[in-house]
């Protein structure tokens, strides 16, 4: 990603007609709805703003829980055993059709560990429902792994983040 790309929360004053990620759905998302969820307060939204304020991507963030039985036993068995460990849901990631491949989706990848390293309630991991196998793909190249019990779905813990952005 480009040093003339920042990532912000989405406001009022963005333009998001023109966004077009070639998905439709997320399209007309972000178009016509993120607004509503933001204002409910069931997700936030970030994004990507290119030069001359041009939004080149987004997510929406939100915190869920975690099932304990749906991660891998090695790891489940080193956590406290309450039913559920805290996460934070990347609900929807998009970048313009006329940025994809410039690496912009792991610096959003990125900016959600950052945030949610440093929330004040406690974070475990990450978590994301890959629409398909090229998005999972995607997040597993970033680490993510697959959830054992919820297909498609993935989860990075936040320390294994952190300690892969130590190493760059």
């Amino acid at each position: 990603m480009t040093g003339s790309i920042r990532v912000e929360p989405l406001g009022s004053h963005h333009k998001r007609k023109a966004f077009a990620c070639g998905v439709e759905a997320l399209d007309r998302y972000f178009r016509e709805l993120v607004t509503q969820d933001i204002k409910r307060r069931v997700s936030n939204c970030f994004i990507a703003v290119g030069q001359g304020g041009e939004i080149v991507g987004y997510y929406t963030f939100a915190a869920t829980g975690l099932a304990l039985g749906d991660l891998p036993p090695a790891l489940a068995k080193k956590l406290p055993r309450y039913p559920l460990v805290p996460a934070a849901l990347i609900g929807r990631l998009a970048i313009s059709a006329r940025h994809q491949g410039q690496k912009i989706g792991g610096a959003l990848v990125i900016d959600a560990v950052l945030r949610a390293s440093r929330a004040d309630p406690a974070v475990f991991a990450i978590l994301v429902d890959a629409k398909d196998d090229r998005a999972a793909k995607f997040y597993q190249r970033l680490g993510f792994q697959p959830l054992t019990s919820r297909a498609g779905s993935l989860f990075l813990p936040i320390a294994t983040a952190l300690q892969a952005l130590d190493k760059r």
